[in-house]
């Protein structure tokens, strides 16, 4: 199935990943009526090489696709067109060593969507302790089908080896705190700049966030950022915060709240790994506890519907490995033939 035979409307679409392959669902909000949520199907293209994929990201319609048993490449996709591009990493680490590669899409814009130059982030940065770190960053430019190592010797901040970044207006935003302390990692966000090819400051988020919460990032079409706040105090409910920003600049990002509810079960109503929110009917979306059989919308004034998607993606899904919204691109990312970016053999950065 290809996204160009889907029609929008007033839906919101999501791609998820299941089984290590992708599937396309449909969230329909329309006021005075009962939510929906259809599963249209698998999306076609990579498995007919039968890639399995390990993680996705997403930005600008194009998504970023990790291979699961090939450590030698990535695939970037644009499901809309159907296109495929096949980049070849510098270096791999298999699933067996101990440092793992975070991956972020984005691009500079030379004027307008038409003119936008891709490029994708690659990094290792292992923090063990004061002393004792791996840094390894670089960047792939597909204008020139070349890759760079960047020049980030000292970081200022530190992002957790599994965190998720969040692609806005091509730039990626990660959940980060200082690197020299022992504070956690839900206080700050910090922003990678494509146009410059490096990171800002750290910047503050709206809350303390304590030992017993949990912070989750995500954005509006990747037009607003939006922070999930979800704690609790000791016997007492469990509460999330929803905050969304309304104005972000390089050294400073203005937050307002969203959206507030408690919960006197103790069962968090968005799940901590992904959710959605729909800004103009004021609800947040998540699949429930990570099984992409249920999806749950929370509002104001105890407004709750959990939706079910039936027998549409078969009895064996138990569960999922990430989802991620979908707006649509025209992006053109046809293979050039510049023979740059070919990775090297036994480097320094795979003995490790």
């Amino acid at each position: 199935m290809h996204i160009d035979k889907i029609s929008a409307g007033e839906s919101m679409m999501v791609v998820v990943l299941m089984r290590y392959n992708l599937y396309l669902m449909n969230v329909v909000l329309v006021v005075n009526e009962d939510p929906l949520i259809e599963c249209k199907g698998q999306l076609t293209c990579l498995d007919k090489q039968n890639y399995k994929i390990s993680h996705v990201f997403h930005c600008d319609g194009l998504l970023l696709c990790v291979l699961k048993d090939d450590y030698t490449k990535v695939i970037v996709w644009n499901p809309y067109w159907g296109q495929t591009r096949s980049i070849e990493c510098r270096y791999s680490v298999g699933p067996n060593r101990w440092f793992w590669f975070s991956y972020a899409l984005g691009y500079e814009d030379k004027g307008g969507s038409s003119c936008r130059a891709y490029k994708f982030l690659r990094f290792i940065d292992q923090f063990v302790g004061y002393e004792d770190n791996f840094i390894w960053y670089e960047i792939y430019d597909f204008e020139s089908s070349s890759w760079k190592t960047l020049d980030v010797i000292t970081p200022h901040w530190r992002i957790n080896l599994y965190e998720r970044g969040v692609s806005l207006k091509g730039n990626t935003y990660w959940l980060a705190s200082p690197r020299n302390s022992y504070e956690g990692l839900d206080n700050h966000i910090i922003c990678f700049d494509f146009t410059s090819e490096s990171f800002g400051p750290l910047l503050r988020l709206p809350f303390d966030a304590g030992d017993d919460a949990t912070v989750t990032l995500s954005c509006v079409k990747e037009e607003k950022l939006v922070v999930l706040f979800t704690h609790y105090e000791l016997e007492g409910p469990l509460e999330f915060e929803i905050w969304i920003s309304t104005k972000i600049e390089a050294e400073k990002v203005s937050w307002s709240k969203f959206l507030r509810v408690v919960d006197a079960e103790f069962e968090p109503l968005i799940s901590y790994d992904c959710f959605f929110i729909d800004e103009e009917k004021k609800v947040a979306m998540s699949f429930e506890d990570a099984y992409p059989t249920k999806f749950d919308i929370v509002g104001e004034a105890g407004y709750f519907k959990k939706l079910e998607l039936g027998e549409r993606l078969g009895r064996d899904i138990k569960w999922m490995q990430h989802a991620c919204s979908y707006v649509r691109s025209l992006a053109d990312i046809k293979q050039h033939a510049a023979a740059g970016g070919k990775r090297k053999q036994q480097s320094e950065l795979e003995k490790q």
